[in-house]
């Protein structure tokens, strides 16, 4: 039995969806799913697919048996409290996380990161308060026990995307590779990956250059949890898997307009 991980990215929508391109998730994708397997985790990559399929991935997970922790990992398009499938329908993270409070997962270990917009706002580096809405609030509370969760951006801004890849996922992948980064207590990784975003990572260019990013996450961990660490005496890479996710990945897709998010 292996820790599993689960990677939804969405580069390419449906014309009539409205939503501009993300240049730079297939190059997440790629990296997260070499790491995690070297770090022992079964990963499976979903690549643009619609709301509806995004539910059912996580729900099929949320019912599956792991071995310590289950990593899940969104990428896309969204706004506060919902992100986007390819066909530009919403789906409800509140939804999503509430899977995972079912006896497959007592006891077991859960991650969320969240690489979307949380609303339109940028970001000029200082400091705001926002009142907590509603539909934020009833995310939170359907977060089950044992859970981190990690967003991109705090409630209200975008988070940046690059061709070479989203800041977040990329700086979350350059700290698992360091020396000691595995071996971190959850939210000490989380931390740090909040301190590299925030103070080495500024947007450029004419309209949105001088932009910051704040991460922010959410725990109910009740005890100290070591996810990548645990999983590294796991089974070594499963080199099936990686062709047929590296054959997915590298698929032709339409080209679309650029985006932040």
């Amino acid at each position: 039995m292996k820790n599993r991980a689960l990677i939804v990215s969405v580069g390419n929508f449906y014309p009539e969806a409205g939503l501009n391109k993300r240049n730079g998730v297939k190059r997440d994708s790629r990296r997260l799913h070499k790491i995690l397997t070297k770090l022992g985790f079964s990963v499976d990559i979903r690549i643009d697919i619609e709301a509806e399929e995004i539910y059912e991935a996580f729900k099929a997970e949320s019912e599956k048996t792991v071995k310590d922790c289950f990593v899940g990992i969104i990428s896309t398009h969204g706004e506060e409290g919902v992100v986007f499938g390819a066909d530009g329908c919403a789906v409800k993270l509140a939804e999503i996380y509430s899977y995972f409070g079912g006896p497959s997962m007592v006891d077991k270990s859960k991650l969320f990161l969240i690489q979307a917009c949380r609303g339109y706002g940028l970001d000029g580096g200082v400091e705001v308060e926002t009142d907590s809405s509603s539909s934020e609030m009833s995310e939170l509370f359907s977060i089950p026990i044992d859970t981190a969760v990690m967003y991109a951006t705090s409630p209200g801004y975008g988070a940046f995307m690059h061709p070479l890849g989203s800041v977040l996922i990329q700086t979350l992948c350059d700290l698992l590779e360091k020396e000691g980064g595995p071996d971190l207590e959850i939210t000490k990784l989380l931390t740090r990956l909040n301190y590299q975003v925030a103070y080495n990572f500024q947007s450029r260019g004419k309209m949105l250059g001088g932009k910051k990013q704040m991460p922010c996450f959410v725990t109910r961990f009740t005890r100290e949890v070591f996810p990548f660490m645990d999983s590294r005496t796991a089974a070594a890479e499963d080199l099936s898997l990686t062709f047929a996710a590296t054959q997915l990945i590298d698929e032709p897709r339409r080209s679309r307009k650029s985006s932040i998010s």
